[in-house]
């Protein structure tokens, strides 16, 4: 008799579990391309407070009962987001995972009234800047970027979603 498959779905942070998992799953990505930096530390410690409290969304994708990948939508503005601290497993990455988690955050941005999302990255993580470029997200000049707090954050982006 065939394996039962299971589908992958995005829902909301719902737990202690879901908080670890993406504390977890973005030290790995990050100490494995860079240092974690006290921005990252004060995020991945407290998910709720960071980013779900001030009004925005941590959403996780699952396979079966498996966290396999995350992200975060940060509010900066009333009509702002950040896209912030996504991850997918290495043993799930080209599986389309990560395309299903920027599409559930920039809907869930648009259902919270958002009409700009900006993100960081850097240009090592190649496929990552070369799928937000697929969602339309638009490179900054170097005039219309903010300071970072990230030392590695070398690419800045922004989607209109309006």
């Amino acid at each position: 008799m065939p394996e039962a498959t299971h589908t992958v779905t995005i829902t909301d942070m719902a737990s202690p579990a879901d908080a670890l998992a993406f504390r977890l799953l973005n030290e790995a990505w990050i100490t494995r391309f860079f240092t974690l930096e006290d921005e990252d530390r004060r995020f991945l410690a407290d998910p709720v407070g960071r980013v779900v409290e001030p009004g925005g969304a941590v959403l996780v994708a699952r396979l079966g009962e498996e966290v396999i990948g995350c992200v975060g939508l940060a509010p900066t503005a009333p009509d702002e987001f950040e896209l912030v601290k996504m991850a997918v497993s290495p043993d799930h990455q080209g599986h389309g995972t990560g395309r299903r988690l920027i599409a559930a955050a920039l809907e869930r941005a648009r259902a919270l009234g958002g009409r700009r999302v900006h993100l960081e990255s850097n240009a090592r993580l190649a496929s990552a800047v070369h799928l937000y470029e697929a969602f339309g997200f638009r490179h900054l000049e170097e005039h219309e970027r903010t300071p970072s707090p990230y030392a590695r954050a070398d690419v800045h982006m922004v989607l209109d979603l309006s």
